[in-house]
């Protein structure tokens, strides 16, 4: 090899060390920056999932804000109402005419005192100042407490099949009760306490060691403890201790009656606590009989009688069993019950599953009441959504019977006062010249107590009482040819004396579940107007049925049809009918904007509206079938 290919070689190998060197040098480099990177993916997605927590945080402390400034506004008022009263009657106590009675009466057995007094009472007396509305400060360094904060959905993620999906949190609402005049003291699991939540006043969260100060606070009509297995009680109720007796024992020395709520477990690890209270119910029926048989198997203790024994089933609470959806779109896909409901999320949690996807498949041998909770949040059970089913559903589940209409049983049975507001109708109807077509829209209707009928027919009233119950009170009037269509509903709603007014239009056609369907919105929605943004109608030239804003069913909107208005009697009074014929109802919303009075839009069913033609409501609408509307919408 001679001397320059010699060079050529070394040169070539020096070459190739430092391209090998290079290369190693790129290799290291590349490992590093690919530790870098997946470094920044790992901290991007702690980052994300900071992120997502701080938002629920923000979400849920905003929420606890407007939670506790509007308690503060409660309470102001509730402060200011009783000044007024306390103002009122000084007032009264200083006026004149009344410090001549106190003279008369406590001087008229001795004259000179009634001389006295009647000069005293002559003299002019200062009068009291009206008080003013004062905000309730806020107290530095107190913690906040809001009623039912910690009774809501801490989890805003759900995973199905690896991936996670977002959602807002179902807002578990603290009120309003349906009894406020009772206050029920109660140990009860999450999902019981749902239930009984909205019953009465209700006091949560007192333990073996300091119910005596806490319930000291509002002394209780009734104590109702469940089965629980879990917290400070559960020990006491395997093994009755000092803690459950000293609070029975509180409770029979104030005259509380005390009521034992089986709901699961069994029967012998309970019934020795059972017996020392003065009722026993269970929600599973196939137990009533074991139960029998245990309490009836030993003597009560001394100076106790036996516990009667009855049944407060699970049922559905309207408040939180409701078809209210959550904000977006449901998750589109049907979903297993496993997949539902994973073991580690809490009730309030729970709730929010129950909104969440369109259609959930559950196995054979799911608790009846696990179904009926999910069809009563308006979701479909089955392997496909299906809207009319999942409808039938839901009013099947309110129809078996809610929690209020079981502690109206419990109440009855233990003789406490059961009564509540109650939401009774009268339909308001201008006759258009078919009366028995008229009369037959409203006779199958639930819930109503009187029809106030305005029709020139002369034996109007005799034919309306002949197809209408008996129940119902008929009121007939003619109607005035000078008035416009808003005089005569005004004048209408002078004579009705329901607790909800409803005015139904004769040209339309209604469903017999059509005014059922509609009031139970009453039972969850914070409104004072309800009607229907979704419905279906019927336009004969055309022989087209179509469907109106079929995404406005169940939530807050500006308007509903006039046709399918329901309305607190008292609110409506309030605003009045516009004097006009067209577009009265249009009229009747807008003022309900201006004052600030919310109006629900209900489901999409019972109803139909029928016109010959419509151009604006053909072209506004969603084509359903070339048909009649009756086979899609009255279900």
């Amino acid at each position: 090899m001679t001397g320059d290919q010699l060079e050529s070689t070394r040169q070539a190998l020096r070459e190739a060390v430092a391209h090998a060197e290079r290369a190693s040098e790129l290799a290291r480099l590349l490992d590093a920056a690919q530790a870098k990177i997946a470094d920044a993916e790992r901290v991007t997605e702690e980052l994300r999932g900071v992120r997502e927590l701080l938002s629920e945080t923000e979400e849920r402390l905003e929420a606890a804000n407007a939670a506790e400034e509007k308690l503060r506004k409660d309470l102001a008022e509730q402060r200011y109402q009783a000044e007024v009263a306390r103002w009122k009657l000084s007032s009264v106590q200083v006026a004149r005419w009344s410090r001549l009675g106190d003279a008369i009466k406590t001087g008229k057995s001795n004259p000179v005192r009634l001389a006295r007094g009647l000069r005293g009472a002559a003299k002019p007396a200062k009068r009291p100042t009206a008080p003013k509305r004062q905000p309730v400060p806020r107290k530095s360094g107190d913690k906040a407490v809001v009623p039912g904060a910690s009774f809501q959905a801490t989890s805003s993620v759900r995973t199905v099949g690896g991936r996670s999906v977002k959602l807002k949190p179902f807002r578990v609402p603290t009120g309003p009760n349906t009894r406020p005049h009772l206050t029920a003291a109660v140990i009860a699991t999450p999902h019981g306490e749902a239930l009984l939540r909205y019953e009465w006043r209700q006091s949560t969260g007192f333990t073996p060691k300091d119910f005596a100060r806490v319930l000291a606070a509002e002394v209780p009509h009734l104590l109702l403890v469940e089965s629980v297995t879990e917290g400070p009680w559960a020990p006491e109720l395997r093994e009755p201790g000092q803690g459950l007796r000293a609070l029975l024992s509180w409770c029979a020395e104030r005259g509380i009656r005390t009521v034992f709520w089986h709901t699961g477990g069994e029967v012998a690890g309970f019934v020795a606590a059972a017996r020392l209270f003065e009722h026993v119910v269970t929600a599973l029926p196939k137990s009533v009989g074991a139960w029998g048989a245990a309490l009836a198997a030993q003597e009560p203790e001394p100076g106790r009688r036996a516990p009667s024994l009855g049944i407060l089933p699970f049922a559905i609470q309207p408040r939180v069993h409701n078809p209210l959806p959550l904000a977006g779109d449901r998750f589109e896909r049907v979903l297993s019950l496993e997949e539902l409901l994973p073991g580690h999320l809490s009730y309030p949690d729970v709730l929010t599953s129950y909104r969440w996807p369109v259609a959930v498949d559950c196995p054979p041998g799911t608790e009846p009441w696990r179904m009926a909770e999910l069809a009563a949040c308006g979701t479909s059970i089955g392997s496909e959504p299906d809207p009319r089913r999942a409808h039938l559903a839901l009013r099947q589940a309110y129809a078996s019977g809610t929690m209020t209409n079981k502690v109206d049983d419990l109440l009855d049975a233990i003789g406490l006062p059961s009564g509540r507001a109650t939401l009774n109708i009268s339909v308001i109807m201008i006759d258009r010249g078919d009366l028995d077509y008229t009369l037959a829209q409203v006779a199958p209707q639930k819930g109503v107590v009187q029809l106030v009928l305005l029709s020139d027919v002369p034996d109007a009233a005799a034919r309306a009482r002949a197809a209408l119950p008996d129940q119902v009170h008929v009121t007939v009037r003619r109607p005035d040819p000078g008035l416009t269509t808003g005089g005569m509903l005004n004048r209408a709603l002078d004579l009705c004396q329901g607790d909800l007014v409803a005015v139904m239009d004769a040209r339309d056609r209604y469903g017999e579940h059509y005014l059922t369907d509609l009031s139970r919105a009453f039972l969850f929605a914070s409104a004072d107007i309800v009607g229907k943004a979704a419905y279906y109608a019927h336009l004969r030239d055309v022989a087209a049925t179509v469907l109106r804003q079929p995404s406005a069913e169940y939530s807050y909107l500006p308007d509903v049809a006039g046709a399918t208005l329901l309305a607190r009697r008292a609110v409506l009074r309030g605003i009045g009918f516009a004097d006009v014929s067209e577009n009265w109802a249009d009229v009747l919303m807008r003022q309900c904007r201006a004052d600030g009075i919310k109006v629900f839009s209900a489901d999409r069913f019972g109803y139909v509206c029928l016109r010959d033609r419509d151009r604006w409501l053909l072209g506004s609408a969603q084509l359903v079938d070339y048909g009649p509307a009756d086979p899609h919408a009255l279900i």
